[in-house]
């Protein structure tokens, strides 16, 4: 069992994707430490939200960088904003990774523009089905062995996987839990890594999943694991507009 971000076993990253076309995936953000080293991915939410996987909640300073496309190099098109506070789901478990979901508000708005933009969400409860093809995005490892963390964001388009077959005694055993969904190809040779780790799985236009857990990458016995933002989408409105509700 191993997380995506930079702090677990050396494991990959977009394994078998393909670069993403400059600014094409404009909600993505890198959450980076104070020395520009990236260790996960989010996406914009709101202009003072990104949302991200609670195990992200691993640097003392973080620094969140909008408008990225080559990571640590600087180009122009990026915004650098501080957290305020992290807002960890309060039924994440470390040890099953489920409710691994977070969410960071900044201490200044972002600026919405042609390089940066919001990410839609899904409705609470929607799910998708087995074979839907979803994106996930993520400047992670590009290769099992682990190979050098690439400059340019990346891609890959994988298929849903049944969360029966997920859960198979072939394959995670019992350990997905509701509120995880699972993306791969029977073959393997595609799928998130190390440095993935918060970034956003895409169906329909939408993000349904966070980039969670798995056990290796692109491993065929083993699909990625995310975390079901739907089963959350209640808790993100409440923890995003709750505030100003009382306005």
């Amino acid at each position: 069992m191993c997380f995506r971000s930079g702090r677990v076993f050396m494991q990959d990253r977009i394994v078998g994707g393909y670069t993403a076309a400059p600014n094409s995936i404009r909600y993505m953000v890198s959450l980076q430490t104070t020395n520009g080293q990236h260790f996960c991915g989010g996406s914009l939410v709101h202009r003072y939200w990104v949302l991200t996987a609670a195990h992200c909640n691993i640097a003392d300073q973080m620094m969140i960088v909008a408008g990225d496309y080559r990571v640590n190099v600087f180009e122009g098109t990026e915004q650098y904003a501080k957290p305020h506070r992290l807002v960890t789901h309060p039924l994440y478990n470390r040890s099953t990774n489920n409710a691994d979901i977070m969410l960071i508000k900044l201490r200044a708005p972002v600026i919405l523009n042609k390089f940066v933009a919001l990410a839609p969400l899904p409705r609470q409860g929607t799910g998708v089905v087995e074979g839907q093809m979803c994106r996930v995005s993520g400047w992670g490892y590009n290769s099992v062995g682990g190979g050098r963390v690439p400059v340019m964001l990346r891609t890959v388009t994988l298929p849903i996987v049944s969360a029966a077959r997920c859960n198979s005694s072939h394959s995670f055993d019992g350990n997905i839990t509701a509120n995880m969904i699972c993306a791969g190809y029977q073959a393997g040779g595609k799928d998130a890594c190390k440095g993935d780790s918060g970034g956003p799985l895409v169906c329909r236009g939408r993000v349904y999943g966070v980039v969670s857990w798995g056990n290796g990458c692109g491993d065929a016995k083993y699909p990625g694991v995310y975390t079901a933002v739907a089963r959350f989408r209640r808790w993100v409105d409440q923890t995003v507009y709750g505030s100003y509700r009382h306005c």
